[in-house]
C-alpha cells in the first residue's frame, strides 16, 4: 500500500532531456515550482551520443551525457523538483490532470508538459550495440562529419535511410546503401536523386548478420551481411554503419486520449506546442520527426513552458 500522499503541481513535466529540462527551467523561473518526473534513461537519446560538436555555445567538442548532466543541474538550481519514476497511466479527461507512477505515486497537475521522446529502432545486434557511439549510429546529420572520405554504409529502404545515405555523400567517399529488400520504399522524386548519385551503392536483398570491429581503439571496421534470397555472406570493409530504419516515439502512455499521427507522434497546433487538450503540451522528439535534434528540442521546451505559463494565467 502506497502511504505517499499526492503530489500537486502546477507543471508536471514527463520525461527529461534537452526539451524536459529546458521546459523545467522555464518554467521554474516563472515561480510555477514543475515537477520533472524522469524515467530510467534521464537525458533521453543524448546520453547516447558521445561528440556533440552542433549544439550552440560550445565551440570544442562536448559529451551528450555532460551537456545532459548540465541541464539537469540547471533546472534543479532554479527550482525544479526531479523524481525518479515511471508514468504508468495518465487521465487527461481529468481536472486537474492525473498521472500515477509505476511507484504508486499519484500526480496531479495543472498543466502537464509531454518530453518522453523517441528512440531509433536498432537491428539488435550484440556487435551492433557494443558499437553504439563507436562508428555506428543512428543519425547521419549528428555524425556523418566524422566520416570525411571515409566508406560508410547505411541501413533502410524508406525516406529517412535515402535522406540519410544522401547526405552522407557530403562527407564520405563511399556509401553502400543496404536493404533488405529489391525496391526501396522511399518517395520516387527521392529514389532518383539516390540513383543518379555515384558515390552510393545499393546492396539489394540483404541484411546485416554483424558489425565487425576492433576493440582497441574501438572502432567498426566492417559488416557481415547475407543476401536473403540466395542464402550467400559477404563482409564488406566499411568506417562507419548508420541505422535508419525509423524511430518508436514514445507515446503508448496517451493512445486514445491524445491526437497523434499514422506513426505515434504527438500533433500539435500550428506554432504550439499544445496538443488537442488545452493545458497539454508536446515538445521534443515526441512530436518532431523532422528534425530531431538537441536543439530544435531544447527550443519546443521553451515553447512548452512559456505556453504553459500563459494558459495557467489565463485560467485564474
Amino acid at each position: 500500500m502506497n502511504q505517499n500522499p499526492t503530489k500537486h503541481t502546477k507543471v508536471l513535466i514527463i520525461g527529461s532531456g534537452p526539451a524536459g529540462y529546458t521546459a523545467a527551467v522555464y518554467a521554474s523561473r516563472a515561480m510555477l515550482k514543475p515537477i520533472l518526473v524522469y524515467g530510467i534513461e534521464p537525458g533521453g537519446q543524448m546520453t547516447t551520443t558521445t561528440d556533440v560538436e552542433n549544439y550552440p555555445g560550445f565551440a570544442g567538442v562536448i559529451q551528450g551525457p555532460w551537456l545532459m548532466e548540465q541541464m539537469k543541474e540547471q533546472a534543479k538550481a532554479v527550482g525544479t523538483e526531479m523524481i525518479e519514476d515511471h508514468i504508468a497511466s495518465v487521465n487527461l479527461k481529468s481536472k486537474p490532470f492525473e498521472a500515477t507512477g509505476d511507484s504508486g505515486q499519484k500526480y496531479t497537475a495543472d498543466s502537464i508538459i509531454i518530453s518522453t521522446g523517441a528512440q531509433a529502432r536498432w537491428l539488435n545486434l550484440k556487435s551492433e550495440q557494443e558499437l553504439r557511439g563507436f562508428g555506428v549510429s543512428a543519425c547521419a546529420t549528428c555524425d556523418g562529419f566524422f566520416f570525411k572520405d571515409k566508406t560508410v554504409a547505411v541501413v533502410g529502404g524508406g525516406n529517412a535511410a535515402v535522406e540519410e545515405a544522401m547526405f552522407l555523400t557530403k562527407f564520405a567517399s563511399k556509401v553502400k546503401l543496404i536493404h533488405r529488400r529489391d525496391a526501396l520504399r522511399a518517395e520516387k522524386m527521392l529514389q532518383s536523386k539516390l540513383m543518379a548519385n555515384k558515390k552510393i551503392e545499393i546492396i539489394w536483398d540483404s541484411v546485416v548478420e554483424e558489425v565487425i570491429g576492433d576493440k582497441k581503439p574501438k572502432n567498426v571496421t566492417g559488416l557481415k551481411i547475407k543476401n536473403v534470397k540466395t542464402n550467400k555472406t559477404e563482409e564488406l570493409k566499411i568506417d562507419g554503419l548508420f541505422i535508419a530504419i525509423g524511430h518508436d516515439p514514445a507515446t503508448q502512455l496517451f493512445k486514445n486520449q491524445l491526437d497523434m499521427d499514422k506513426e505515434g507522434y504527438l500533433t500539435t497546433k500550428p506554432d504550439s506546442t499544445e496538443t488537442n487538450i488545452p493545458g497539454v503540451f508536446a515538445a521534443g522528439d515526441v512530436k518532431d520527426k523532422i528534425f530531431r535534434q538537441a536543439v530544435t528540442a531544447a527550443g519546443m521546451g521553451c515553447m512548452s513552458a512559456l505556453e504553459a505559463e500563459k494558459y495557467l494565467s489565463s485560467k485564474n
